[in-house]
């Protein structure tokens, strides 16, 4: 790139967004072009109509490329000659996106203090633009006879090159090269309506394309043989169309036949893109329930709100908050209206989608980030068809383009998977929604049986509350049972699993009913220490220590870091002392599997946790296996808390609750409160009631006695106290700087030269606590400062002087600008 190109580049969070064109007509854009980062400025001629959110093409260097259209500027960058400053060539495609979605992108950027360039590209699908090329193709139905003779020199050039392929269709670069002037003939030809400009899709995600049998004819000729008329039978059964690869693999029809079929001209087969969609099972279809009068009371509200409002359904677990979410959708999409349900977990969208689907059948779309590329690609285009439907996704979808929003939903809004932590924009998903809901004038619905502090206090009391105090069929929640593990140790119990688990899942095979065994860490043991020197097996490059994995008997023993996913296979001697004596401790995933096969050889089970998810299909697989049966207990991590409904299940053990107890951070008994109770509400969903057992060193608790009780109130009344003393969320503002570095000298130089600079610059508008080492102060070779920024709740932040602060660290150290971070340890 030139010396002048670079000197377009730009990247300002903080401009204003204008949603109509400036006097002197200069807008920024964002190109298709590898390694150019931040925005370009263009110029736009007056005889173009270029609104943000427009795909354009423009020149840059020595090429013409794709582009969107970002924002208008009321001038040039500084250091820029106004005379350096090139033209937008052309729009290709007119409200791609509508104007709020760049309005949303501008708050994201600026109140979590990053760059837009940044924001886009975590937003979009990925490959969205990259590689992409302008193509022009001829419209025959719309070129009348003898065009040329109506058209100026450079358009009859354009058409008579076009009319010499094959397909009429070329590459804009092709024509550009090959004709003097093609752009304002190819202007003239697409004012006309006789061509259309396009954006051919990226070359690594394609459009996919695929053959399509149709049928012709409504009567059969009766020289066909038995696989002929079979062929034309199904075809007439499939309402006349279908994939020739269907054809195929479902029903044994060869392509031999279907081409003779065509010969016959009962059939014609032609090239048809197929949008590559996650396919999911078929599903029943399922009509809407009756609901307990707190039910149709919340649905009766839901319904009756017009404009932006937000509501808080707290619904106790159980209590059918999906039925009426279900219920409040309906009507909408009737109205032509889309819907966005957003849920914490990837695990958690199977078991969702298949009741949405089985109310809604094929509107209901899902989008997440374990999509391959192409599926992410397709749903999204999809959805700008402007279709009436239900998208179903994680955080990201937050971003999905749907036209006539008429709802938001954020399902389990507590859980802290709707918060980004890497990479940046360290976005809330929850907060987006608010925005994006004020914008599009829609109502959002926070769900949760355990909402977050935030919510209680801001949306209780600004907002609209609905409580749901009470499961469906008046079935009980299910008794809650502490274990005092200090007492089985003193009876001589040394086994992971007190007397009464293990009583209760002895019970488990003679009910032929199912159990979850709740455990807050994956693995087999959370450290390995020797006895005899007391050496711990610690990663290379982190400061934690390892985790031992064992998953069956015979397997290669290894030690795993979770930080940075280090492997290295477990010693058979202390490195330290070359002592044999190397002791496990701590209850992983596996360990307790391995615990349930040697005391309970019958039962069978199934681990739930990461290791065992990692393949695409594998949560809904897994879930399905246990759902059919095929395994009595689910032993798994915090993915067991959410959402998951199965009638058999009566009984949830948590094998360690001590783990969730004790974390340096200021919402460590916050989320341990929510875990717990989530959890525990897994039980005695069916018929049958539950029972749920947790095991703990410390019964006393103030969170385990609340979650003994149930009781959410009882837990808030003395938990908000605390943080409004200390000014923490939701009576204040946090904001985390992390600084990381390879070397840890330089990284502590940086700390401090930010926190004198945070002093300076912010005076007395907060609180500055650090800098200081992070808890764990160096991860994957990396060594961490954090600086924590406390504001009051109803103070104002100079978003400028926050991103300042990153032209104040060397190269070789990086700046996180945490803002309203969940963990702070």
């Amino acid at each position: 790139m030139s010396n002048s190109s670079k000197t377009l580049l730009l990247a300002e969070p903080q401009a204003s967004y204008h949603p109509h064109s400036s006097r002197n007509g200069l807008i920024e854009v964002l190109v298709d072009c590898p390694g150019v980062q931040g925005l370009l400025t263009y110029r736009v001629p007056t005889e173009l109509s270029v609104q943000p959110g427009d795909i354009l093409t423009v020149p840059l260097n020595t090429q013409v490329i794709g582009a969107i259209a970002i924002r208008y500027v009321s001038s040039p960058p500084a250091g820029l000659d106004p005379s350096k400053i090139r033209e937008v060539e052309d729009v290709i495609t007119s409200g791609f996106f509508p104007a709020y979605y760049w309005q949303l992108l501008n708050r994201v950027a600026q109140y979590y203090c990053t760059d837009l360039i940044t924001v886009i590209r975590m937003a979009l699908p990925p490959g969205l633009l990259e590689k992409s090329q302008r193509r022009l193709r001829l419209k025959t139905e719309a070129l009348p006879k003898g065009a040329e003779a109506f058209c100026s020199l450079s358009a009859q050039q354009v058409l008579s090159l076009l009319n010499s392929q094959k397909e009429g269709d070329y590459s804009a670069r092709y024509l550009q090269s090959q004709i003097r002037g093609a752009n304002r003939g190819i202007r003239e030809l697409i004012k006309r309506g006789w061509i259309e400009s396009y954006l051919e899709p990226p070359k690594p995600i394609r459009a996919k394309l695929q053959k399509v049998v149709t049928l012709l004819v409504q009567t059969f000729p009766m020289e066909l043989t038995k696989s002929q008329r079979e062929a034309l039978e199904i075809l007439r059964h499939q309402g006349g169309e279908i994939w020739l690869s269907e054809l195929k693999k479902t029903y044994n029809i060869s392509v031999s036949t279907v081409n003779s079929l065509q010969k016959k001209g009962c059939v014609v087969i032609e090239e048809r893109e197929r949008l590559r969609l996650l396919q999911e099972p078929e599903t029943g279809k399922d009509q809407a329930k009756p609901l307990t009068p707190a039910q149709a009371d919340a649905l009766k509200v839901i319904s009756n709100l017009r404009g932006f409002s937000q509501v808080l359904l707290h619904g106790v677990t159980g209590s059918g908050k999906t039925e009426v979410y279900l219920q409040a959708i309906a009507p909408l999409l009737a109205q032509k209206k889309s819907v966005l349900v957003l849920v914490p977990e990837i695990g958690l969208t199977p078991q969702l989608t298949d009741r949405f689907r089985a109310r809604f059948g094929d509107r209901v779309y899902v989008y997440h980030s374990a999509l391959s590329d192409g599926e992410r690609y397709d749903t999204w285009r999809q959805m700008l068809t402007g279709t009436s439907q239900v998208v179903i996704g994680t955080r990201s979808a937050i971003f999905a383009p749907l036209p006539n929003l008429g709802l938001i939903v954020l399902d389990e809004e507590h859980d802290s998977s709707f918060k980004q932590i890497s990479p940046i924009p360290t976005y809330h998903a929850r907060t987006v929604a608010t925005w994006r809901a004020a914008l599009e004038n829609c109502p959002l619905i926070l769900g949760s049986a355990t909402p977050s502090l935030e919510s209680w206090v801001n949306v209780r009391q600004d907002a609209c509350y609905l409580s749901l105090p009470e499961r469906i069929h008046s079935r009980p929640l299910p008794p809650v049972e502490i274990v005092d593990m200090r007492q089985e140790l003193q009876g001589g119990n040394r086994s992971i699993f007190s007397h009464s688990l293990q009583e209760a899942l002895e019970n488990l095979l003679q009910q032929q009913k199912q159990g979850i065994l709740f455990v807050s860490r994956r693995g087999h043991s959370t450290f390995v220490s020797c006895r005899s020197c007391g050496y711990v097996m610690e990663c290379p490059h982190c400061d934690v220590s390892l985790s031992y994995h064992y998953t069956h008997e015979g397997a290669t023993e290894l030690l795993r870091c979770h930080y940075c996913n280090h492997t290295q296979v477990h010693p058979p001697t202390c490195p330290e002392c070359s002592s044999p004596y190397l002791k496990f401790f701590g209850s992983g995933t596996q360990k307790v599997t391995q615990e349930l096969t040697r005391q309970f050889p019958e039962l069978r089970w199934i681990r739930f946790d990461s290791d065992t998810t990692r393949q695409k299909g594998a949560h809904r697989e897994l879930l399905s296996q246990f759902a059919r049966g095929e395994a009595d207990v689910l032993v798994g991590t915090q993915m067991l808390t959410k959402g998951l409904d199965l009638a058999q299940v009566t009984l949830v053990g948590v094998v360690a609750a001590d783990g969730l107890l004790f974390h340096s951070d200021y919402r460590a008994s916050e989320r341990a409160f929510q875990t717990l109770t989530q959890v525990a509400g897994r039980a005695g969903r069916g018929e049958d009631p539950g029972r749920v057992i947790i095991q703990t060193y410390s019964p006393d608790h103030p969170v385990i006695q609340s979650v003994r009780s149930h009781n959410y109130t009882q837990f808030i009344d003395r938990e908000l106290p605390q943080r409004e003393s200390l000014s923490y969320p939701p009576y204040g503002r946090l904001i985390l700087l992390r600084i990381t570095g390879m070397d840890g000298v330089e990284v502590q130089q940086t700390a401090e030269l930010l926190a004198d600079a945070c002093g300076d610059r912010l005076g007395n508008e907060c609180e500055i606590l650090g800098p200081a080492p992070a808890s764990i102060m160096r991860v994957a070779r990396r060594y961490r400062w954090h600086i924590l920024l406390k504001f009051p709740s109803d103070g104002e932040y100079m978003i400028g002087d926050l991103t300042e602060l990153r032209s104040l660290c060397p190269q070789s150290v990086s700046l996180t600008i945490d803002v309203d971070p969940l963990s702070i340890d």
